[in-house]
């Protein structure tokens, strides 16, 4: 009989302990912390869908917006690899295109090149040059994935060149922007016109 009464009086005290704890919706809460109950759902109501506006300048999977002279951004590894296969970036994009191109650096892909520190000085001198242009970047850090991205989602007159594998499959799925990679010692293009550029 003493034990049960034990028990019970443990009972008590933790039920004593959990009144005391503020629920997470208590008014006496402040606004930050607290919780508040989600409103019920009238099925009566118009449900709105938020649809991103699509790019005048897409027709079907065509571009219009892309022509001569072509607008090329480049990332850190294509750099890297025209080095490796022994390419000229310019000369090489214009035997691919067949046409005047003028390429893009980032802000954020030469904050990456001088990150990689003195093996990759030829790549900062490469992209020193006159003929590339620079992008100024005005998000915070040096990862250029997501700046490349967002630059190419609101304007869809740049081709994006890159090896990277993960960067490629995010561009994909961006309707009306070309994909430009190093494959067998020269540039090759995807997703572009067919009147345009090389297939590998």
């Amino acid at each position: 009989m003493g034990k049960h009464k034990k028990t019970q009086k443990i009972k008590k005290q933790r039920n004593a302990q959990l009144k005391r704890l503020l629920k997470p919706t208590d008014a006496r809460l402040k606004e930050e912390l607290r919780r508040k109950r989600p409103k019920p759902v009238d099925p009566h109501q118009i449900k709105v869908n938020q649809v991103t506006q699509q790019s005048s300048a897409l027709f079907f999977q065509y571009n219009t917006q892309l022509g001569p002279p072509y607008h090329i951004i480049l990332d850190t590894n294509f750099i890297n690899f025209s080095i490796k296969n022994k390419l000229d970036v310019v000369q090489s994009m214009m035997d691919c295109l067949y046409a005047k191109c003028i390429p893009y650096i980032p802000d954020c892909v030469r904050a990456e090149l001088e990150k990689l520190g003195n093996k990759y000085k030829l790549a900062l001198r490469i992209i020193s040059d006159s003929r590339f242009e620079r992008l100024p970047c005005l998000h915070k850090g040096t990862y250029a994935d997501d700046c490349i991205v967002e630059r190419v989602r609101q304007h869809k007159c740049y081709i994006v060149a890159t090896n990277d594998k993960d960067l490629k499959n995010r561009i994909r799925k961006i309707p009306g922007v070309p994909i430009m990679y190093v494959a067998s010692h020269k540039y090759a293009i995807e997703r572009m016109p067919d009147a345009y550029g090389i297939r590998a």
